[in-house]
């Protein structure tokens, strides 16, 4: 065998061997979104994605972006599998439709209060029962929140080249997006710090939190709404 040939064999079975060692991370990260995906989701469809995005970060991760390769590599993963998400475009027009009114509901009602609107205000404001309510919460926990979940979030690693522009943008972004989250009502934001910084499931937190994992859900989709209602300026639907 050549010396170039030796070397290039060498390198393949490294890479190899960092994605045997990577597997649970690509695992762990399509399950934790399997939680707010419709069933027609395939866990493994997200797996074998997000192999593709760990491969890619074996490619291009250098030391000097400083941050881990673990963290950049989940940033490429979760990256990977949203990127697939969005393009099997599974998300309901109807789902679509009701998440836009709960948004717009939520909006109106902040407006007019000047503070967090409660479930009830909301469900009266759009004149249904508060069961109605909680029905269509449930029924957009799935639907993504465009614009919030593509986003590299708590990280200053850039995962792509962009221009002076789109850094800006980014960068406002992620301050009006970290100035919403921290006016959330006290229960929201700590769903939303376990589920996305401390990647815990729904079951896991309602077991912190002493509650359901259905009410964990109805929390989750209700901050995500909330979100949704006081970043229109950045996001649509």
């Amino acid at each position: 065998m050549s010396g170039a040939a030796a070397y290039t064999d060498h390198c393949k079975q490294q890479q190899e061997a960092l994605l045997q060692q990577h597997l649970p991370l690509v695992r762990r990260i399509a399950h934790h979104l399997m939680a707010r995906m419709p069933a027609e989701v395939d866990v493994n469809d997200l797996i074998q994605v997000g192999m593709m995005g760990l491969l890619e970060a074996s490619k291009n991760y250098a030391a000097s972006q400083g941050a881990s390769f673990q963290t950049y590599a989940s940033i490429r993963i979760r990256g990977a599998m949203l990127d697939e998400l969005r393009r099997s475009d599974w998300t309901p027009r109807s789902v679509q439709r009701k998440a836009r009114q709960l948004a717009t509901a939520t909006r109106e009602v902040e407006g007019q209060h000047g503070r967090s609107a409660s479930d009830t205000e909301v469900a009266s404001h759009m004149g249904i029962g508060i069961d109605e309510y909680h029905s269509m919460l449930r029924d957009t926990a799935a639907c993504r929140v465009t614009g919030f979940d593509d986003q590299p979030l708590g990280t200053d690693v850039a995962v792509d080249e962009s221009s002076p522009l789109q850094q800006l943008q980014n960068t406002g972004f992620k301050e009006s997006l970290a100035d919403a989250i921290g006016q959330l009502p006290e229960r929201e934001k700590l769903v939303m710090s376990l589920y996305y910084d401390e990647e815990l499931n729904l079951r896991e937190i309602g077991e912190v939190l002493g509650v359901s994992e259905s009410r964990v859900c109805q929390i989750h989709s209700q901050a995500l709404t909330r979100l949704r209602s006081r970043m229109g300026e950045w996001t649509q639907g």
